[in-house]
């Protein structure tokens, strides 16, 4: 299991370019189960390591989760609210971890703190990748929503660019357990899926 963890971490970082990072945070802000956490500060431990520059790192991370999040906006935007809530409650949504609760939940965050949501949002946990969706739903201008998007999206990559790039600082002193460290995260979240999915399973 060590080994095939230390292949995959190998691959994963000899690929990641400013390309896939734009990609990777584009798949995160939409309603894929890919969280920013697992490319941010990895891409920015690179960047420690001289392969890449940590100040494009955010940049093009930024851009990949506007982008998203204009996917997630669009389709809200223009589909509307009957046709999201049953996406999110049809096998594929399932599928990508969506339920009408979550989505529910999403859009009474945006009800509650308005427009700023949309910045705020980007920060939170579990509604981070799901905010453009109510801001599509409500007709958000476009000029908002891209300016609070890039702001609190910017925000988020900063923090996360930092601890990786710490990390990579202090990487002397934690080296013996990485390798432990990855496995039990990759494990986590491999586990996290599977439960979910299967919740998922018997609600529907």
């Amino acid at each position: 299991m060590m080994e095939l963890f230390h292949s995959l971490f190998d691959w994963y970082m000899a690929n990641l370019n400013y390309l896939t990072i734009a990609l990777l945070m584009a798949i995160e802000s939409t309603f894929m189960p890919l969280p920013s956490e697992v490319v941010i500060p990895f891409a920015a431990y690179k960047a420690g390591q001289g392969d890449l520059n940590v100040f494009l790192v955010v940049i093009f991370g930024t851009i990949g989760a506007l982008t998203g999040s204009l996917i997630n906006y669009t389709l809200a935007y223009y589909l509307g609210r009957p046709i999201v809530y049953s996406f999110a409650e049809s096998k594929i949504g399932r599928l990508f971890l969506l339920s009408k609760e979550k989505v529910e939940h999403a859009e009474n965050y945006f009800i509650k703190n308005g427009k700023t949501s949309t910045f705020i949002g980007r920060l939170v946990p579990g509604i981070r990748h799901l905010i453009s969706i109510p801001a599509g739903l409500a007709k958000m201008s476009l000029r908002d929503f891209m300016l609070y998007t890039l702001i609190g999206a910017g925000i988020w990559n900063i923090i996360l660019a930092v601890i990786g790039f710490y990390l990579y600082e202090v990487r002397e002193q934690i080296f013996p357990y990485v390798g432990h460290i990855l496995v039990v995260i990759g494990v986590l979240f491999i586990g996290y899926l599977i439960i979910k999915a299967r919740r998922n399973r018997k609600k529907s």
